[in-house]
């Protein structure tokens, strides 16, 4: 895990400056709040300003990464799979030039890949709608590296075109509007910069499974008894399908009556109490998540089209579609 000082060594100038997410004016900072000229206060606390209510529809997601602070990161499988997506999507040429860049990393939930974009030298704004950015803080603390907001995509705490590259893995289709959430953090690609994200794709497997009913009771709970459901329901299915994985047709039928994600044939390198972590974790998030939308590879292709962007590529890969490209330097 990359080791970070605190704050106080952070060059201010250096960064893009908060604004009021309604009213997009600086912002006062008087400490422990941020005032806008406008009427509008935000509170920074554990030195992480707030521009969103403390509840929202996000909650369920503060939980389990707050919970699983560690599970998804390189640093703690042991393993290359959150550098491998990470370099994936963003292609080799903007892997190797990441070193000084000024990246916001949209959706940073505990930090799997703000150790990802830091551990290769970039200059990191993470921000989440939700309180992973407290398990964020924890494991890479603000420095003059990182820094860290909890806040909305959809209203972002920023002027527009500051950033070298948007880096939104894993969040956009968990919005109430993919497409606005899409179109705002392009906003904030500076001329020449480029925006990296993906998004969940149709997939018949998952309307053939029993997720969408488990996930239509799960969704009526409290955050902490949806994830006390989720554990049940992994420490009962989860050895079942560790046996499954030897036999091809068991296999299949059990996929089909568990809602549980596991990865015995994806990721075959995780040690055992690792594959129980990611189930925990990705079944939760499945089950749990408020929105969950799809998008084909031909409907983010004209998103962006629509948009202006330029030097796009999309493809069907990892969770579904993975896309990028930039803006003009015009």
């Amino acid at each position: 895990m990359i080791k970070t000082q605190e704050v106080s060594g952070m060059k201010i100038a250096d960064w893009p400056e908060w604004r009021c997410p309604t009213h997009q004016r600086p912002l006062e900072d008087r400490g422990n709040v941020l005032v806008c000229p406008d009427g509008d206060s935000f509170l920074r606390t554990n030195g992480i300003p707030r521009f969103v209510p403390r509840s929202n529809y996000a909650d369920a997601f503060g939980e389990q990464w707050k919970r699983h602070r560690l599970t998804q990161l390189d640093s703690y499988t042991g393993t290359t799979i959150t550098k491998d997506r990470a370099r994936r999507c963003l292609g080799d040429k903007l892997w190797d030039e990441l070193g000084g860049k000024k990246v916001l990393e949209c959706g940073c939930g505990a930090g799997r890949f703000t150790e990802i974009l830091l551990g290769k030298g970039a200059k990191v704004t993470s921000i989440d709608l939700s309180e992973a950015v407290d398990a964020n803080q924890e494991n890479f603390p603000q420095n003059d590296r990182h820094k860290i907001a909890q806040a909305d995509i959809l209203q972002l705490p920023l002027a527009p075109q500051q950033f070298d590259l948007v880096f939104c893995l894993g969040a956009a289709q968990h919005t109430p509007n993919p497409e606005k959430a899409i179109a705002c953090v392009f906003d904030q690609v500076k001329p020449g910069g480029n925006i990296v994200f993906d998004h969940y794709t149709y997939n018949i497997s998952w309307y053939t499974k029993t997720a969408p009913l488990f996930r239509f009771c799960l969704l009526r709970l409290k955050p902490i008894d949806g994830r006390r459901w989720t554990e049940w329901l992994v420490d009962t299915l989860l050895p079942l399908h560790k046996v499954a994985r030897q036999f091809y047709p068991a296999q299949i039928v059990l996929s089909r009556i568990s809602p549980i994600l596991c990865y015995y044939q994806t990721y075959p390198e995780l040690r055992d109490e690792l594959h129980r972590e990611w189930a925990l974790l990705d079944t939760h998030d499945s089950l749990t998540d408020r929105y969950k939308h799809f998008r084909t590879r031909g409907q983010i292709r004209r998103l962006l089209q629509y948009l202006g962007v330029e030097e796009i590529c999309v493809n069907y890969a990892g969770i579904g579609v993975e896309a990028r490209g930039k803006r003009s330097s015009s």
